[in-house]
């Protein structure tokens, strides 16, 4: 979108690092530190990272997508290694729309953002963004650019380890300044290539750790200002005038965006037709400015060479929605046409054979995409598909269609593209405005046919297609996904996985290929941990249930799981779900017997926990005594439900004090339990 003065007003750098992480503690999402992460997660098979590249204004207007004419080798050479989608469509061609959609994995009807002045955690305060979920599974999260489109979505505590990083922001006047300008600058001297020299630096510092960087470049977003060798690229004599510079004959009128924000540039008339001089300056400045963004994703993606990282990352290259050239007579986004909602999209999954695709795609999948790239849970309340089977398979049948939307006012435009066709209808049921276009006979939109007799019966299936909704346009089957933590393949994460981990701990030869789970050579409790944090999980409906087969002389094994877990226990995210996974199995068994287990620490100084087990629900005292038989502390629970009562969180707490509140001596001592009929007895030592 175009950064006006009061639009830019949204990207206040006034959210300080004090007040992200105040409200990342509020959120319950401190902030990381490059010695937490975990390490052994960085090496686990299938652990990829991820370098998410957005871009501001993209149409695909690249070298890779059949234009010879643009200047693009870095983003050509990232498709030669990688899946380039030809056929992908953003859900709204606004920015701030777009982004939130690309980001949350949910259409802009679910996130109701469809104005660049909503805030998604307004609308939707319960989102788990792309990189909150990364965050959440062990990643160090951190963006580098512009991702989200106002200061609140670019700084969201939820989803960063760390604060966003911006280029400073020159505001500026279009009133006062052309829309294009060559200068004689370096590429540093702008604000995308500070991007780039930040993200080089930040992989430098993260290279070590199991990351998730987004990288967020602005051009050809306009002005399209940029360094004078980017134009000489090219010349008028590279370009053509746009097939058609009106709108399609019987094009109702709401179709189009009326020269949305070029207007208020110097240089353009504030009315009237754009000449075509003009038009050809325009689409000169606007592919060098496409070649200078090349040029820092080049910049970036040889820094991941170089640091040895491009066989362990995920990478996304991918613009926000399209942009009008002039087609229709009208400029920039904002509209339900072809060239608003088609964006280019390239995805590299280390060792993938390189491949490009037609099958139907949309924004919304990239974030269950890279999920199962790099083998993490894909949410269930996402609303796109994971495309690794295309990438796998490209010719595969896949979707029918693909939805995009915008508002005007209050009036809604809803667009369906198939293969062949494009139908919109705005307002409700169409009353204000009906298209289509069938793109085998006409490819540029000139006429608008959905008001033909000839056309009655497709427009109604459309119609019907239309609002049945995306669902209804998902391929018919879907192959069944493994798990890297399903050890058994029995289709859920279960306590047999865990034992199937444990049982194979320092074999030289394991007895089960993926109880290596991390793929360091050995099976060992960080193995356990990470299939811990991934319990219950299911890849299909038919899998037996989580609970199947846990007995409770399974808790004695979680207990040892646990305190050799929280010895190597590194403060990380994954690891301490993995741990907090284990001390809810340990309570949800009902044990067979009551019995009362050694406290600990012990020798104790200067506080202990009393474990215990009870076989029915009862009242629970526990007395502390001397050797002398004296009661020096009582212990008043009371009514508690059957259950093992082992974790910190559970077990009984004495703080070394006797019934005075004072510090008791070092020695021997002795604990009774008392539930219901049962007493046992134990003793117990203090050191100080």
């Amino acid at each position: 979108m175009l950064k006006t003065s009061t639009e830019q007003g949204n990207f206040s750098r006034t959210f300080t690092r004090r007040g992200f992480l105040t409200a990342g503690l509020k959120a319950g999402a401190a902030a990381f530190t490059t010695a937490l992460l975990p390490r052994f997660h960085a090496d686990a098979a299938g652990q990829y990272n991820v370098l998410f590249i957005m871009v501001d204004d993209l149409r695909p207007m690249l070298g890779c997508y059949g234009h010879s004419e643009m200047h693009t080798p870095n983003i050509d050479r990232l498709a030669q290694r990688g899946t380039l989608f030809n056929r992908t469509y953003c859900q709204a061609p606004l920015c701030n729309a777009s982004r939130t959609s690309i980001l949350t994995g949910l259409r802009p009807d679910t996130t109701k953002v469809f104005f660049n002045a909503t805030e998604f955690r307004q609308t939707l305060p319960n989102a788990v963004t792309l990189p909150q979920h990364f965050k959440a599974s062990g990643y160090h999260t951190q963006s580098v650019g512009k991702i989200g489109h106002s200061a609140a979505t670019q700084d969201d505590a939820y989803s960063w380890s760390v604060p966003s990083w911006l280029p400073p922001w020159i505001p500026f006047n279009p009133l006062h300044i052309p829309v294009w300008q060559s200068l004689d600058v370096e590429d540093n001297d702008l604000s995308d290539g500070r991007t780039a020299e930040k993200a080089i630096a930040v992989l430098a510092e993260i290279q070590h750790t199991q990351f998730f960087l987004a990288v967020g470049f602005e051009k050809p977003h306009l002005p399209l200002y940029v360094p004078r060798k980017y134009y000489d690229l090219y010349t008028h004599q590279d370009f053509s005038l746009p097939v058609t510079t009106t709108l399609p004959n019987d094009a109702p009128e709401i179709a189009n965006n009326k020269l949305d924000g070029l207007r208020a540039y110097l240089d353009i008339p504030d009315e009237g037709p754009i000449s075509d001089e003009k038009t050809l300056e325009l689409i000169r400045a606007y592919a060098a400015s496409t070649s200078y963004m090349d040029a820092q994703v080049g910049r970036v993606i040889q820094q991941l060479d170089i640091l040895g990282l491009s066989q362990k990352t995920v990478i996304v290259f991918v613009g926000d929605h399209g942009f009008h050239l002039g087609e229709h007579g009208t400029w920039r986004k904002n509209t339900l046409f072809e060239v608003a909602l088609r964006s280019p999209m390239i995805i590299s999954v280390p060792e993938q054979q390189p491949n490009e695709t037609d099958a139907l795609t949309e924004l919304v999948d990239i974030y269950p995409t890279l999920c199962e790239a790099c083998q993490i849970p894909v949410p269930s309340q996402l609303e796109g598909l994971s495309l690794m089977p295309i990438i796998e398979t490209p010719s595969r049948p896949w979707k029918t269609a693909t939805f995009s939307q915008l508002k005007r006012g209050r009036t809604n435009g809803m667009s369906i593209r198939t293969t062949q066709y494009r139908y919109t209808e705005w307002g409700n049921k169409g009353i204000k405005g009906k298209e289509l276009y069938d793109y085998l006979t006409d490819p540029d939109e000139t006429v608008n046919i959905a008001n033909l007799p000839e056309n009655a019966e497709l427009v109604i299936h459309l119609s019907e297609r239309l609002h049945a909704g995306w669902q209804e346009a998902l391929p018919d089957i879907q192959e069944p996904k493994t798990s890297p933590w399903d050890i058994n393949d029995d289709g859920v994460v279960n306590i047999q996985d865990l034992v199937l981990v444990a049982n194979d701990f320092g074999a030289e030869v394991p007895v089960h290929a993926k109880t290596d789970v991390n793929q360091d050579g050995s099976v060992d409790i960080l193995d356990l941990v990470l299939v811990a944090a991934h319990f219950g999980e299911s890849t299909h409906k038919s899998a037996p249930q989580s609970s199947i087969g846990f007995l409770s002389r399974h808790v004695d094994d979680i207990e040892k799981w646990v305190i050799e877990a929280r010895l190597v226990d590194d403060g990380s995210a994954i690891f301490r779900k993995g741990i907090s996974k284990l001390e809810e199995l340990m309570n949800v068994v009902v044990p067979q017997k009551t019995v009362l287990l050694p406290n600990y620490p012990n020798p104790f100084n200067p506080e202990t926990w009393i474990p215990y087990d009870l076989a029915q629900d009862t009242n629970v005292n526990i007395d502390i005594y001397n050797l002398k038989g004296e009661i020096i502390r009582k212990l008043v629970i009371g009514f508690q439900v059957a259950g093992t009562y082992r974790t910190q969180s559970r077990a009984a707490y004495w703080d070394g004090r006797n019934a005075a509140g004072e510090q008791v001596a070092s020695g021997i001592y002795l604990y009774t339990l008392q539930a219901g009929k049962f007493n046992s007895t134990r003793r117990m030592l203090i050191l100080k």
